[in-house]
Order: C-alpha cells, then sequence, then structure tokens
C-alpha cells in the first residue's frame, strides 16, 4: 500500500512533464515491427515489393526457431533483433533472435499464467507481444507482471507486479494486452479496484494517473490512440463497454455499453476520421460509432450495428474505407463497408489477417495461409499453403510481415517464409 501511495504522490508531477508524441500515426521504419499490430496499430505495413504469388507449397521456408514454449504471443522487430515469448517449465519467457533465427537472450517473465476452470486449460500460454521503444523491450505477463529489458542483453530494468498494486483478480483467460507507449508514457489495463486503466512513465515505472471509472472486466484488447474534439484519447475496449479516455489525465471522456454473452471483447478498435469501430465475438457482431465534440463533451452515436463479422480475436484490418475480418458465430472472412456496414463479400473461413502491398494474408485458424486480394469487389485468394505445426492447438498467434519475411507463430515454433519478390 506505502508503495502505490508513493506512486500516486509523484503522478501529479509527471503529469506535468509528460511528454506527447504527435497527432499523426506514427511511421513504421522499414525493416521494423515494434509492436503488436506495428506502432499505427493498424495492423498494416507500408512495406512494398513483395510476392502477389505463390508457389504451390508456399514461399521459401528461411529458417525455424524451436523451443519456444507454449504460447499466441506474436512478434516484434527493431535494431535488428525479433522479440517473441513462450511459457517453459511454468515461466514466462522472454526471447530476442537475431533476423537469421539465432538465440540472443532469454528472460523470465515470472510465473506463468494456468487456467482454473476446465474449458480455459487448452488456451494456457504466452499472450501479450513485447513492446520496443528506445533500447527497452517492455512485456506484460498473464498474471499482470510488466517488466521492461535492456533490447541487446535482456537485462531487467523495473519491473510492477499490476495486481498487487492495484488490487486486480487474475483475468479469466490471464492478462492479454500488448501494452501501448505514447512519448514517454506507457498505457495498461490492471482492470483493478485502484486502477482500471493505468498511465507510467515507461522509463522507470513510475505512477502518473489511475482511471477507476472504467465498468467491467479486462477485456483481452489493447488500446489505441486517436485525436478527436481537442483531446488525445486512448479508445479501448472493457469486457462490457468501448470507452474513450484523455490520455493527459486519464478521464473518462465517453463510453457506450457493449458486451457479448461471454462478457470479453477481445478484438482491438479502430478510429477513423472521428468514427470508432468495435467487433466482438460470440454473436454480437461489429458497431460503428461517430464521435461529436460539444464543448469539452465527446457523444458517441451510432452509426450502425450488424451481427456480421462478430470477430472473436483475430483483428479487422481498415483498408480504403472497407473493413476485412473473420466473424466466429456468423463464420466467415468478411468485407463491410465502413460508413454503411454492407457486406460486399463472404468467404469460408476463420482466423487473423495482415495487411501488406495490397495483400491480405489471412491465417486460417487451422494452419492454412492464404493470400488474397485487397479489394472489396470479390473475395479474390491467389495462393494458400499448410503451415507446419509446431505442437498442439489451433493457430491463433498473429502473423506479421516485416523485412520481406512472413514471420507464423505456431505453439513451440515460429518459422520464417521469405516473401520478397526478386
Amino acid at each position: 500500500m506505502s508503495k502505490l501511495k508513493s506512486y500516486i504522490n509523484v503522478g501529479f508531477i509527471f503529469c506535468l512533464i509528460g511528454c506527447f508524441s504527435c497527432g499523426k500515426s506514427p511511421v513504421q521504419e522499414k525493416g521494423e515491427w515494434h509492436n503488436f499490430h506495428g506502432l499505427a496499430r493498424d495492423n498494416k505495413s507500408t512495406e512494398t515489393g513483395l510476392l502477389k504469388k505463390w508457389q504451390e507449397k508456399g514461399p521459401e521456408l528461411l529458417w525455424t526457431i524451436e523451443d519456444l514454449g507454449k504460447g499466441y504471443t506474436s512478434v516484434s522487430i527493431a535494431e535488428g533483433y525479433l522479440y517473441t515469448a513462450g511459457v517453459i517449465d511454468s515461466q514466462t519467457v522472454v526471447f530476442a533472435f537475431d533476423l537469421n533465427g539465432k538465440l540472443v537472450w532469454q528472460q523470465s517473465n515470472g510465473q506463468s499464467w494456468e487456467a482454473t476452470r476446465s474449458h480455459a486449460r487448452a488456451y494456457s500460454g504466452s499472450r501479450s507481444t513485447p513492446t520496443y521503444d528506445n533500447e527497452l523491450i517492455y512485456h506484460l505477463n498473464a498474471l499482470g507482471r510488466l517488466a521492461a529489458f535492456n533490447y541487446k542483453t535482456g537485462k531487467e530494468i523495473w519491473v510492477l507486479e499490476l495486481r498487487e498494486l492495484f488490487d486486480a483478480e487474475i483475468p479469466e483467460y490471464g492478462y492479454s494486452e500488448s501494452i501501448l507507449i505514447d512519448g514517454d508514457r506507457l498505457y495498461c489495463n490492471p482492470a483493478g479496484k485502484k486502477g482500471f486503466m493505468v498511465c507510467l512513465n515507461k522509463k522507470n515505472g513510475e505512477l502518473i494517473w489511475v482511471n477507476t471509472e472504467i465498468s467491467g472486466a479486462v477485456g483481452f484488447s489493447s488500446p489505441i490512440i486517436a485525436d478527436f474534439g481537442g483531446y488525445r484519447q486512448l479508445i479501448n475496449l472493457s469486457s462490457n463497454c468501448v470507452y474513450g479516455a484523455d490520455t493527459e489525465t486519464g478521464k473518462l471522456l465517453w463510453r457506450v455499453e457493449y458486451e457479448n454473452s461471454r462478457s470479453n471483447n477481445c478484438t482491438d478498435a479502430i478510429f477513423h476520421d472521428g468514427y470508432v469501430f468495435a467487433s466482438t465475438g460470440y454473436g454480437k457482431g461489429s458497431i460503428l460509432m461517430e464521435l461529436e465534440a460539444s464543448g469539452k463533451e465527446i457523444i458517441p452515436k451510432t452509426v450502425w450495428d450488424t451481427v456480421l463479422m462478430d470477430n472473436h480475436h483475430g483483428g479487422v484490418i481498415l483498408h480504403d474505407g472497407y473493413l476485412y475480418g473473420a466473424g466466429h458465430n456468423a463464420r466467415g472472412w468478411f468485407c463491410l463497408d465502413f460508413m454503411t456496414g454492407e457486406e460486399m463479400w463472404k468467404a469460408p473461413g476463420k482466423g487473423s489477417v495482415f495487411y501488406a502491398d495490397d495483400m491480405f494474408y489471412f491465417l486460417e485458424e487451422k494452419g492454412i495461409m492464404k493470400l488474397v486480394k485487397a479489394t472489396p469487389e470479390k473475395y479474390d485468394e491467389i495462393s494458400s499453403f499448410k503451415v507446419p505445426k509446431g505442437g498442439e492447438g489451433v493457430y491463433w498467434a498473429h502473423p506479421v510481415v516485416c523485412g520481406g519475411i512472413l514471420y507464423i507463430r505456431h505453439a513451440d515454433k515460429l518459422f520464417a517464409y521469405d516473401v520478397r519478390d526478386k
């Protein structure tokens, strides 16, 4: 308790000196992918010169990393290193590899999460993707241990036990968000009685502010940042709502009730030109809200909602005015018109999605990787191949294309494919 009080006492000082990045979306450097879904948090790569068609057996497999342990963690890439995480012998382990797949370091980030409910035991493993920023790697384990490591050596620089500090219970499926950094500030969601969302100084973990206004439990999604109505906003989902909070003070600016039958909202929100899109599984569906600024007040209004594309946790991408992603109960790959919610096309399947060079990379839960044209006109699949198995279970880790390499994680293994158009 005294430690938390100490953090709160210095919070006002850090509120005054906090540094903010500019209002425009940050640009990902070529050959780098600093965090889950990229710096702009839109899961779209700016890379070009990639293959527009694969051989029948798929692109060339360059190398395979083994012994990652169990997990669904994706990859981040920076400064010539690749980062991921897994669970080995009941410990959460953060890994750093060079870009040839050779291990550089590995470091424990605390005890791993084990499901207490029988239906969830098959889904244990690492969740959060490491975030790189200014020579540090940040990682949140599934039990709420947040740590910062030296990016070259793996030396632990600082650590916080979020559940202890903010009086939080272990989420039903463990903490799954990938933390967000903006300027000198780090944002995450302990979902505790003493802080649902918190803002920390990224350099040392000192507390800047806490928000206790947000309702519900952890939603399992990761926050995004958007500028609107005179505020720089954190937009995210809890288990029962979509909300926006002021990055400077943590004040809740707006909320919309949004809850599915399982009380979890795993898919990240999308912000575009004053509109917020959200989607969630178990039959709930998708919704588009328009934000209106009235003085200092932000008022959300529903534009449309639909049961289509009730996204489970594979992600949704906005591209050229259309939404692409997979449904859960409304099973299938979907393309919806962003402004109307109209279905443009639907195709069989379910999984996660990535965009690069006018193409979508659809990773099916059963391990089929598909290359699909980014067009609303029709579902136009160009190529596909079967990804090897890295263990048991479904293919839930989100793929990444970076530096002309397609990275696909399954369980204990990471596969690197060359997708450059040489």
